[in-house]
């Protein structure tokens, strides 16, 4: 994207739909495909887990996320809609990326 350039989704949201769809994924992973720097992700992650929006749980050297789907969205005009229901609209479909997480 070039600079000066606006996008819908913040960074927070933007990598929170990535991790639910890539829930194994690396720090440099996200930070790769988010086009945002590898620190950048790491706080945005922090802050994620600290609102409750992801959990983290070490399996070996790795991460595996799992993203509380039924939180509300943070801002007040869109506190009566849950996280879920953003992801979902971005293509991410629970029982599909279980099953793929799994094989």
């Amino acid at each position: 994207m070039r600079k000066g350039e606006w996008t819908f989704l913040t960074n927070h949201g933007r990598l929170l739909a990535y991790i639910a769809k890539h829930p194994q994924s690396t720090t440099q992973e996200i930070a790769q495909q988010a086009g945002i720097t590898l620190r950048a992700v790491q706080k945005i992650i922090t802050e994620l887990e600290a609102r409750g929006y992801i959990a983290r749980k070490k399996e070996g050297r790795r991460n595996r996320y799992t993203v509380n789907l039924m939180l509300p969205m943070r801002h007040r005009l869109e506190r009566e809609h849950a996280v879920g229901d953003i992801l979902q609209a971005l293509g991410y479909n629970p029982r599909k990326e279980e099953v793929s997480s799994k094989s």
